[in-house]
C-alpha cells in the first residue's frame, strides 16, 4: 500500500521516533501487595522471618535450600542474601526483597507457599519485587514444570525465568551469565530498585 503524503509537508514528521523513551522500563506489576481473603499456608510452610544486621539496595531470598540465593545476589549490585528468611529490618524500613527458586518439583512448590504466605499478609511487610525460577538443570525444562512455574509465578508480582548456567556447576562464580534472560533480569532488577530508591547510585 503507499503511503499518501499531505502535499503541504515535504517529508515524514520524524519528530515520532525521536520522541520514544530512552529510559528502561521494566515489567509492571501484576499484584504489588497482599491481598485480602487470602488464606495464610500452614505454620511449617511458610519461611521463617530473621532481623536482617546492615543494609542492602535488594535482599535475595531463597525459598528453600539450594534455591540460587547466594548466586543471584552475586549477580545484582548492592544485594545480599537472607539465608531463606523473610527480612527484617532493624531500623524498621521496609525491604526490597526478590525471591529466588530452582524450577524442580520442591523449588516451586516452596516459592508457592513463600507467596502465598506474603500474600495473605502472614510475611513481614516487604517489597516483594518478583520471583526468579533458576533452572535446576541443563536442556530445556519440562513443559509440566514450565506450567507450573508460569501458575506459580502469577502469585508474584513478576516472573523471570532464568536458564541453567553451566559454569556454576564447575564453580565459576565471577563470570556473570551472557544468556539473554539473565541480562534482561540483571537489568529490569537493577531498574526497579533504583525506582525504588532513586537514590541509589547504580
Amino acid at each position: 500500500m503507499q503511503l499518501s503524503l499531505n502535499p503541504w509537508i515535504t517529508s515524514p514528521d520524524e519528530r515520532i521516533e525521536e520522541e520514544t523513551p530512552d529510559v528502561y522500563v521494566p515489567p509492571a506489576a501484576v499484584i504489588s501487595a497482599p491481598l485480602k481473603g487470602m488464606v495464610e499456608p500452614d505454620t511449617a510452610d511458610r519461611l521463617a522471618s530473621r532481623t536482617m544486621s546492615g543494609t542492602a539496595a535488594l535482599w535475595v531470598v531463597g525459598s528453600h535450600g539450594g534455591a540460587g540465593e547466594s548466586r543471584t545476589a552475586d549477580l545484582l549490585d548492592g544485594a545480599r542474601p537472607t539465608g531463606h528468611c523473610w527480612p527484617v529490618l532493624q531500623e524498621g524500613s521496609k525491604p526490597r526483597v526478590l525471591l529466588v527458586c530452582r524450577a524442580d518439583l520442591r523449588g516451586l512448590t516452596t516459592a508457592q507457599s513463600a507467596l502465598t504466605q506474603w500474600a495473605s499478609g502472614a510475611a513481614p511487610a516487604v517489597d516483594l519485587l518478583g520471583l526468579a525460577v533458576l533452572a535446576d538443570a541443563p536442556g530445556k525444562t519440562p513443559k509440566a514444570l514450565r506450567d507450573f512455574a508460569s501458575i506459580v509465578g502469577g502469585g508474584a508480582p513478576r516472573l523471570w525465568t532464568l536458564p541453567w548456567v553451566e559454569a556454576w556447576r564447575h564453580g565459576d562464580s565471577t563470570t556473570t551469565p551472557t544468556a539473554r534472560e539473565y541480562q534482561r533480569f540483571i537489568t529490569d532488577v537493577t531498574a526497579l530498585v533504583t525506582d525504588f530508591n532513586p537514590s541509589a547510585n547504580h
